[in-house]
């Protein structure tokens, strides 16, 4: 690409020039980053977008990736992103502080946003409008069902320039980790069908890897088995560095608030929001003013060829946070889920007695209960 092209005209942002392997791309709006892009589009030149389009097409990029690229420029005053890191996936990897021993290797005061569990029309649409405001992009790790359900959303996650990633098909309240082995795999691959169909339309031929082979566990409940089926898949694993615990009912104001505090405390890290909680919603519009004020910096994470970069490794004495809550929640959800399933059993065996005439003087009316 580069040496049929790269005499005539920059690389658009949407083909990468080639980094070194695991390096990060360039800092926004630094001189190399500005070279890299496709001036014409960014001023709305009408031969520039149709020669863009026609050259995405050979190359197979998404007309809705070159429209994206082609929208104006943000404002100085906005969050924006500060840089985007290219993540290879050979071998696959496992990372986020509060499940596994190592991160992505980000500056003091950088946040990679990331929203679980979408995607949902009551507001989905609200976080992609409060993002697009700040021109931020995120990474969605979407639920299969809600992505077959609500395909229209996928699409305009992708058309805005956001990372798509995989969160199972059903999400299921037993958590991967209580499922059988085969049962869980096929959760698994179902919801990477059911995003890569709702994004990107049918597919030609039966894939055996996602467009973006990123996975995040529903309740980071993984086993070293699906782990290491994942790993030889080529697939990168996402456990987060901190959380705005938004499962838990609050106001819009007590979440921003709390995630604000964790986020001067770890100074950076990847942040776990859902898109499908209206405080979330309500909240991440003056998230990003606040992040803007106090310093952080959007960093966006893409998939990329090639084996994973360097990763930064917890602190001394690290301990998964996410393997001690569920040392404690798994054995009582296991206990439910037994006796469960011992009622179920003991209705299905229980005689059934033959239905006998009712003596005519035992007879009550309906609604009435024989006594008094």
């Amino acid at each position: 690409m580069k040496g049929m092209f790269g005499s005539i005209l920059p690389l658009p942002r949407f083909i990468k020039s080639s980094p070194e392997e695991g390096k990060p791309i360039m800092r926004r709006n630094s001189s190399a980053w500005q070279k890299s892009r496709w001036v014409w589009p960014r001023h709305g030149s009408v031969l520039g977008l149709l020669f863009g389009l026609f050259l995405g097409l050979l190359l197979g990029v998404a007309p809705s990736t070159i429209a994206a690229a082609a929208a104006p420029a943000c404002p100085a005053n906005v969050l924006g992103v500060e840089r985007e890191i290219v993540l290879g996936t050979k071998g696959g990897f496992a990372l986020g502080v509060k499940s596994y021993p190592q991160t992505l290797d980000l500056a003091d005061h950088e946040v990679v946003l990331t929203f679980d569990d979408g995607p949902s029309p009551a507001t989905t649409p609200i976080v992609l409008k409060a993002l697009a405001k700040q021109c931020v992009r995120a990474t969605f790790f979407l639920i299969g069902r809600n992505a077959a359900a609500y395909p229209a959303l996928v699409r305009r996650e992708l058309a805005a320039g956001h990372t798509l990633g995989h969160h199972t098909f059903s999400h299921p309240a037993k958590t991967l980790r209580l499922m059988s082995d085969a049962a869980a795999r096929a959760d698994i691959d179902k919801g990477f069908a059911a995003d890569d169909k709702a994004a990107y339309g049918p597919p030609t031929a039966k894939a055996t890897t996602p467009r973006v082979p990123f996975f995040r566990f529903p309740g980071f409940a993984d086993t070293p088995r699906l782990d290491a089926w994942l790993a030889s898949r080529n697939i990168g694993i996402f456990g987060a560095d901190l959380w705005a615990s938004d499962w838990r009912p609050m106001t819009p104001r007590a979440e921003l608030k709390l995630t604000l505090a964790r986020l001067e405390k770890e100074k950076r890290g990847i942040l776990l929001l859902h898109d499908t909680r209206r405080s979330t919603a309500l909240m991440l519009p003056k998230l990003l003013v606040a992040l803007k004020k106090r310093g952080f910096h959007i960093v966006d994470i893409v998939p990329g060829p090639g084996a994973p970069p360097k990763f930064q490794q917890a602190l001394k004495g690290w301990r998964s946070e996410t393997a001690a809550i569920l040392a404690k929640v798994l054995p009582r959800m296991e206990k439910a889920m037994s006796l469960k399933r011992k009622r179920s059993r003991r209705r299905i065996q229980a005689p059934i007695a033959p239905e006998m005439p009712e003596p005519r003087h035992q007879r009550v009316m309906a609604g009435h209960d024989g006594q008094g």
